[in-house]
């Protein structure tokens, strides 16, 4: 069995002008993890790649087919491994890096480029198609959502993940089960809920804001996605900051 979501290293369309593509699973701490990214078009018809997979020959075709790429996105501290093969396909775009990945990136020795930092309010490149938030009140835990407007998508990357018990090993399943994040109940990993004790308000805040966003989907990178009811899904799996 695979945590991989098939097809791969393919574009999958989610609404108008926004896709999404998985790669293959890396193994973090012993766990199959699959990956995925997300595209958008923006208004000008450039590219905007949040948190991109390891590429293949025909991954990169098809999103250069869709136009020039122009921000490759670190959206939080350990989204950004696979940034040095896309920079040197795409060396015009502009590396963004979310707080600590900077550092982190620097400190394993990743050649990747970092060109601009990412805050809590988006950038006039973006700012018209993405809003966008930074996550604060973990004491590990760093990273920036979005929201694409036009489509009412909330783009999370590891604040919630929804693993498939068919999709994962049999000795996978209870460890799964005890972080929390297994279908259909999968919200964030236990050790990234206990990083926030002492921010529990400041994410709460954040939470409901999110929430006044009213999503119709959510897209996650890990694991199966919220392809609708956006909103009540983000309600259920924040729902120990919330009650």
């Amino acid at each position: 069995m695979s945590a991989c979501y098939e097809p791969l290293y393919t574009l999958k369309p989610v609404a108008p002008d926004l896709w999404l593509a998985d790669g293959d699973c890396i193994s973090f701490y012993g766990l199959p993890f699959p990956t995925r990214m997300t595209v958008v078009r923006l208004r000008d018809g450039t590219l905007w790649v949040h948190s991109p997979i390891q590429p293949d020959e025909g991954l990169l075709r098809e999103v250069a087919a869709l136009g020039p790429v122009a921000h490759l996105v670190a959206p939080n501290w350990i989204h950004y491994a696979f940034f040095p093969p896309w920079q040197q396909t795409f060396p015009e775009s502009v590396g963004w890096a979310a707080p600590g990945v900077r550092a982190r990136a620097r400190d394993y020795k990743v050649p990747a480029r970092f060109d601009r930092d990412l805050g809590d309010r988006p950038p006039v490149e973006w700012a018209v198609e993405l809003d966008q938030r930074q996550v604060l009140g973990s004491s590990i835990h760093q990273e920036v959502v979005f929201l694409h407007r036009a489509s009412r998508t909330l783009i999370l990357t590891d604040l919630i993940e929804n693993f498939e018990r068919e999709k994962v090993s049999f000795w996978h399943r209870p460890l799964i089960a005890l972080a929390g994040t297994q279908d259909p109940d999968g919200k964030a990993p236990i050790d990234m809920r206990w990083s926030f004790h002492a921010g529990r308000e400041t994410l709460r805040a954040t939470v409901e804001e999110l929430l006044s966003w009213s999503p119709e989907r959510v897209v996650l990178a890990h694991g199966r996605w919220y392809d609708h009811d956006g909103t009540a899904e983000l309600r259920r799996a924040f729902r120990w900051v919330l009650d």
